[in-house]
Order: structure tokens, then sequence, then C-alpha cells
């Protein structure tokens, strides 16, 4: 449930954003023709790319290329969850820039990088410069043009410094030049997580017909099967080793929301339960 949502523009476009809501939560979040610095105030965030996962705690925050995410919010020691997002767009970088851009945020084909957001662990300098937004949000009447520029190119210059450098600056000097993936490649990154079929298809930029009806082209098989299968055999190859993982790590290792079902999905597809066969491959390794 959202409690307050705040947003301050300038020429035209949302360049900050304010939200607290009560978690957990969970919403699809594409970002074509932008990218976005997502700072977490309370509870923590979990950014999910075509090809990544971040969890993102309190006082942490993510730098984001443009690209196709989904966004999902937990709770952690308070109740509510509370961010700040800045806004990246092209042409508002160039206006303020007046068409001279900085060389770190050029486009260079020499750092291009697969990487489409990158963890930025809590810095002093950003944590304030985020107490200074949130005075704007909370005294509108002091906002203006000169002063929301001002900030925009603050975080940029904050970002290009902070102890994530090397990665910062491949990602600002890349931000609006995405890198595309295959289908294939978004499923294979994804295969063994508990994403559900709508959120995998949001992820692919597609309707949930169309997903299914592009997933059997591509696998020659449904989804739901073809995912289920994929996650048995991999715990299955999980239980066949000398390890001390749990059935629990294993179900969660290979995208079950639960030891039950994971259980129950087990004896259904090999005709015995996950903890016997673990057992059994073990006994076969000390004889």
């Amino acid at each position: 449930m959202i409690i307050e949502y705040k947003t301050i523009e300038l020429f035209g476009k949302m360049l900050f954003e304010k939200v607290i809501l009560i978690p957990p939560f969970k919403k699809p979040n594409p970002m074509p023709n932008e990218a976005c610095f997502l700072y977490i105030i309370e509870g923590e965030y979990n950014s999910i790319s075509e090809k990544e996962q971040l969890r993102i705690k309190s006082e942490e925050s993510v730098l984001m290329k443009c690209g196709n995410y989904l966004s999902q919010m937990f709770a952690s020691k308070s109740k509510k969850y509370q961010a700040v997002a800045v806004h990246f767009y092209p042409e508002i970088l160039k206006k303020v820039y007046d068409n001279k851009v900085p060389e770190f945020l050029k486009i260079q084909k020499e750092n291009a990088d697969t990487v489409s957001m990158q963890k930025i662990n809590s810095e002093l300098l950003i944590n304030k410069y985020i107490e200074g937004i949130l005075f704007y949000f909370e005294n509108p009447s002091l906002i203006n043009e000169e002063i929301l520029i001002l900030k925009l190119k603050e975080i940029i210059l904050l970002l290009n410094h902070t102890k994530n450098a090397p990665a910062i600056h491949t990602i600002l000097s890349n931000l609006f030049n995405p890198t595309t993936y295959t289908f294939r490649e978004i499923i294979n990154s994804h295969i063994y997580s508990n994403l559900t079929l709508t959120e995998l298809s949001e992820l692919t930029n597609m309707s949930l017909s169309t997903f299914k009806r592009e997933f059997k082209k591509v696998y020659k098989s449904p989804p739901a099967a073809y995912i289920k299968n994929k996650k048995l055999n991999k715990s299955k190859e999980l239980l066949s080793l000398p390890n001390n993982l749990r059935m629990s790590d294993i179900a969660f290792e290979c995208g079950f929301n639960d030891v039950t079902h994971f259980s129950k999905s087990f004896k259904q597809k090999y005709g015995i339960a996950p903890s016997a066969y673990k057992k059994a491959q073990l006994n076969k390794l000390l004889n």
C-alpha cells in the first residue's frame, strides 16, 4: 500500500521521485528511454533486470541503465519502505550541459559493458545529498529551475567519485546505450529464480500470451513444464553431491518458493522423496 508519493519535474520530465509504502510490494519497472539512480532510505529493494538481480538495503543505492526491470520492495527493521529516485533523460542532460556533455557521460564503445546496474554502498556524500533532496520535497516553494539543474549535475559528479567509480563510470558512459538481450538469454538467466511467468514476460517486454507462444517456439515446450523440469533436474544434481546443503537451501537455490512444494514435485517426478534420494546417494559414495 502506497502511503506517500511525490515527484519534482524539470523541463516537463520527472527528475526526483519519492515514495513511502507498506511492503511487500512489487511492480514492473520498464525504462526504455531513461536511466535511474535509486536510494533506499528504509526497507530493502530487489532489482531484477534481464540478466541480473541485486538486493539493496537501507542507505545503499543502485544505478540502472535503460532496460526492463522488476521491482520488489521489502520491509527490514522498519515496517515501511521509503526511497528516493533520480531520473536521467538524454535530452535533459544535453540541455543542462548546453549540449557539452562531460566526457565521462559520452557513449564510449570501448567501455561497453553488459552490466545494466551497479550497487553503491553507503557513502556519506550520497547520504547528505539525499537529505538535501528530502528537504526540497518538504519545501517545494524553495525549488527553482537553477537549483534542480545544480542538483542533477551534483549527483552525477558524486556518482563518478564513489568507491565504485570504475564500474559507475562504465555505466554512466553507457547510460543510454542499453544492451539488447535475446529471449533465450533472458530466460536462461532467470530459469532458477522464483519469478512467475507474468514477471518473466515483463522482463522480455511481452504480453503473457505472446511470451507463452514465443517460449514454446524457442524451447519446444510450454514454459511452466519446461522451467519446472529444469529446476528439478538441478535439484537432483545438488542432492547427488556430497554437501551440507539443507533441503530448504536446495529448494531456494533451484527457485522453489517452499520446501513442501519442492518435495512434492521431486517425488512426483522421480518417485522418491528428496531427503531419501540424498541419503541413498550418500550411501553409494560411502560404499
